[in-house]
C-alpha cells in the first residue's frame, strides 16, 4: 500500500528502552517501537538518559541516576524483541563508530524483522543506505535542519521524522514528495493525532501509545 492511501499508525516512543514497555507495545501490536542507542565505553547502551561526558552518571533534565543504575544493551533488546517487532533505533551522539557497531549487532542478533534507524546526525545514517534489512529515517528537530534537508534531498528518502511544531499541511505535503514515510513527534493527544493524520503524517510517535493506539484503531 502506498503512503498516499496508508492509514496512520502509532510509534511507541522510547518503549524499547524498557522491556516492560516493549512488551506492552507488542501486546497492542504497535507497528514500530522506538529505542535510543548510545555508544559509551565501547558498549551499545539502550537508554534515553545522557552521560556527563565520560563520567557514567546518567541525567535527563532535572533527574540524575547513579552510575550503577542498570543499563540495557542493544544485543539484549534485539534478542528480547518479538520476531515481528520492528524496532526504530534512534542513534544518539556523533561517534562515527556507532553505525558500524549497530549494523554488526543487528546482523549478529538473528532478529528476523526489518529494523529502522534514525538520527539527527545524518552522517550516521549513510552506512545503512544500502543495507537490505534497514530502513533509514532522517530526523529533523529544528527549522535549520528542515531547511538543510530541503536543500539536500529533493526526493528518494525512505523516511523523515520531524518535530510536530515544524509542521502544517503545506510542510507535510512537501515532505511527502521527498520521502516514502513521514513521522512526527511528540504526539500526546487524540486531537494531535487526528490533526497530523489529516495532514498526511503516517507515523505518530507517542509516549502515550497505550492510550492512543486503541483510539486510533477504533477510529
Amino acid at each position: 500500500m502506498s503512503t498516499s492511501t496508508a492509514a496512520s499508525f502509532i510509534v511507541a516512543h522510547r518503549a524499547g528502552n524498557d522491556l516492560g514497555r516493549l512488551r506492552a507495545a507488542e501486546v497492542l501490536r504497535v507497528p514500530l517501537v522506538e529505542a535510543d542507542v548510545h555508544l559509551f565505553a565501547g558498549r551499545l547502551e539502550v537508554r534515553h538518559r545522557k552521560t556527563v561526558g565520560p563520567i557514567p552518571i546518567l541525567w535527563d533534565r532535572w533527574r540524575v541516576a547513579p552510575p550503577w543504575a542498570p543499563r540495557m544493551l542493544l544485543a539484549e533488546l534485539l534478542s528480547e524483541a518479538a520476531p515481528d517487532t520492528e524496532l526504530m533505533l534512534d542513534l544518539k551522539g556523533h561517534d562515527r563508530r556507532l553505525p558500524r557497531l549497530v549494523a554488526r549487532a543487528i546482523e549478529s542478533s538473528g532478529h528476523p524483522g526489518r529494523v529502522t534507524v534514525c538520527s539527527q546526525d545524518w552522517s550516521l545514517l549513510e552506512p545503512f543506505r544500502h543495507h537490505p534489512d534497514v530502513r533509514v529515517v532522517h530526523s529533523v528537530g529544528n527549522a535549520r535542519q528542515l531547511e538543510r534537508l530541503r536543500r539536500r534531498h529533493e526526493g528518494g528518502l525512505a523516511g523523515i521524522s520531524i518535530h510536530r511544531r515544524l509542521l502544517d499541511r503545506t510542510v507535510v505535503a512537501d515532505l511527502r514528495r521527498r520521502a516514502d514515510l513521514v513521522l512526527s513527534w511528540p504526539v500526546e493527544s487524540v486531537e494531535q493525532a487526528r490533526e497530523l493524520s489529516g495532514w498526511g503524517v503516517r507515523g505518530l510517535i507517542s509516549q502515550r501509545f497505550e492510550q492512543l493506539a486503541p483510539a486510533l484503531e477504533a477510529r
